[in-house]
């Protein structure tokens, strides 16, 4: 079955998906699953929701991205962020780019359009994604 997930086997034999291959973020040669980030960010106590994006850059080929929706009263910015993740994900897992959004494209049966969200995140950044 081609499901264009992907996953991964660990040693108990356990498989665990991981992200989707179209959303799989090459930066200088690594592969950064954004899931994998997005989960890492969900245990931030401000963050309600978050969906990370690949956006081009000219030296690493891509670079990470995090929209994040805040909980209700909560304030944060992109350095609190990026410190949290310090020491806790691999360092070219950290996002680059941090943006606080109020909400997410979305389909007409609740799925991200993480397509829209990347051109948007690039438009506002004033970098030009293929």
């Amino acid at each position: 079955m081609h499901t264009e997930d992907i996953a991964v086997i660990d040693a108990n034999g356990y498989c665990k998906i991981v992200g989707r291959a179209k959303d799989m973020v090459i930066r200088g040669g690594e592969n950064i699953y954004p899931r994998e980030v997005e989960e890492f960010l969900y245990t931030h106590p401000k963050v309600q929701d978050v969906q990370c994006v690949g956006l081009p850059d000219e030296k690493y080929g891509e670079e990470l991205c995090a929209c994040i929706i805040l909980k209700p009263g909560m304030t944060a910015d992109a350095e609190e962020i990026k410190a949290y993740c310090r020491n806790e994900i691999a360092h070219y897992k950290v996002p680059r780019y941090i943006r606080f959004v109020d909400s997410f494209p979305m389909t007409v049966t609740g799925k991200v359009q993480k397509y829209l969200l990347r051109n948007s995140v690039a438009a506002e950044i004033g970098l030009k994604h293929d």
